[in-house]
């Protein structure tokens, strides 16, 4: 009887100091791999053309060149081989620089064991290029251009450790894309969490992120873990990133490049393994520009971007989304849309994109006779003026929701003004919740660009 033996995970190390490749070699093969050295970038291309390879660690300075050519040279030939590249400690541009050429991630010098485990382990576990992704997964629906541009993006971006901003106009589905990030990479099967970052009051984010020991404050009567030790070995969303105030922005950006949190009240950091995602519909270049954002977080955020389209720019999609949010919100009724009511919808401009499109069926349905969806079902806002404001019917007062949503416009602009769009303070005298605050000023498209009206 023959005995099949599986072959060991074969690992490329890239260095042109042979001590530095021995001590790697030793830590590798103690976790059960096989290790193949090479010397220099020409050798370590050399290998990668002739030979199998799960895993390609690489210094970034040798003396015939650079290991960005690696990495360069995997992805001009599509290797299936995820390439982590070992920079000089504290170099933020070169660790940048290699993610946004390809690289699976990347470890600064002197490598800890413990970052060099976590990483060749989620590099392991990365599904093949080829790979069918879950059946029932999540989905961005729409076969224009625009976002087939994006699943496409999607799908690389997923088989690396880097950061990626998602930036595109409110519901426009920019947490859906980050879900699928997760789904479609090495850490699906590990925690996900999504933190909306204008949500949490100033005097806890850092107790929010980062944890905190018992007795470090008032109220503190047990240990407890924040955002990032939740999210530990998996996939941290910070949504709405823009609204970070400056302080919490430095504590953020430290975290994120030494991969470390320290817990209100502990003397000691502690390790975390957390790949970051962000998303906000605002332009975090202009939020740099005017101030509001670190110029360095913004880097180190904004390794991969991607730009979720409006329904405005993919308007050929709109009667299939359309029927698919149907079909979820029917349950068993047999109600369709009309013809008519189709092409409504595919020439509205959605200024609330997906959600508001939601929002207008789950509306439709109530009010549809005998099961068929008419344009009077739909009640789509009238066209905007110039200025953004509804144009005038006449009266003014009807339909009676864009009458009532301009009252509650014009409600919230006020209180926001007599604030300086301190969104707490307007929200208290307001008399609503923060939380209700944020959802009708995104359902009224309520922005920082409202501060000059």
């Amino acid at each position: 009887m023959s005995i099949e033996v599986k072959a060991l995970p074969r690992v490329l190390v890239v260095d042109d100091e042979a001590d530095i490749r021995e001590l790697l070699e030793l830590a590798l093969v103690r976790m059960g791999l096989e290790v193949v050295q090479a010397s220099g970038v020409q050798q370590a291309k050399q290998r990668l053309d002739t030979e199998k390879f799960n895993l390609c660690l690489t210094d970034m300075r040798m003396p015939d060149g650079e290991g960005m050519e690696v990495v360069r040279h995997i992805a001009e030939r599509r290797l299936d081989v995820p390439v982590a590249v070992i920079t000089a400690h504290g170099n933020l541009e070169n660790a940048v620089a290699v993610l946004k050429a390809g690289a699976f991630d990347y470890l600064s010098k002197p490598v800890a064991l413990d970052q060099l485990r976590t990483l060749v382990t989620s590099a392991l576990k990365l599904p093949g290029a080829n790979a069918p992704t879950k059946e029932g997964g999540s989905a961005l629906l729409g076969n224009s251009p625009a976002m087939a541009q994006v699943r496409e993006l999607i799908g690389r971006v997923a088989r690396s450790q880097a950061p990626v901003h998602i930036s595109g106009e409110s519901g426009s589905g920019k947490e859906l894309a980050a879900r699928l990030i997760v789904e479609k990479s090495a850490r699906s099967d590990q925690p996900f969490i999504a933190v909306n970052c204008g949500a949490i009051p100033e005097n806890l984010m850092e107790s929010e992120f980062f944890g905190y020991r018992k007795g470090a404050f008032t109220g503190a009567d047990k240990d407890r873990e924040g955002f990032f030790q939740a999210a530990n070995q998996g996939t941290l969303l910070l949504d709405e990133v823009a609204d970070l105030p400056m302080t919490m922005q430095v504590k953020l950006l430290r975290a994120i490049q030494e991969k470390k949190v320290r817990r209100v009240g502990a003397t000691q950091e502690e390790p975390v393994d957390v790949r970051i995602l962000s998303a906000t519909h605002r332009d975090l270049a202009k939020c740099v520009q005017q101030g509001t954002f670190r110029q360095d977080l913004y880097y180190r955020l904004n390794v991969i971007s991607i730009q979720m389209p409006s329904l405005r720019e993919m308007r050929e999609d709109v009667p299939l989304i359309a029927s698919r949010i149907l079909e979820h919100l029917r349950g068993h009724s047999t109600a369709k849309f009309s013809a008519q009511a189709l092409r409504e919808l595919e020439g509205y401009d959605f200024p609330g994109n997906v959600r508001e499109l939601e929002n207008i069926i789950e509306r439709a349905l109530a009010l549809c006779q005998d099961g068929l969806i008419t344009p009077a079902d739909l009640q789509l806002m009238p066209a905007q003026s110039a200025q953004g404001e509804p144009k005038s019917n006449g009266t003014g007062k009807y339909p009676l929701t864009d009458y009532l949503d301009r009252i509650e416009r014009e409600a919230i602009l006020e209180a926001l003004h007599q604030t300086h769009f301190n969104r707490t303070a307007a929200a208290k005298i307001l008399g609503v919740t923060f939380r209700a605050l944020r959802y009708r000023m995104e359902r009224l498209s309520i922005t920082d660009e409202d501060k000059t009206d």
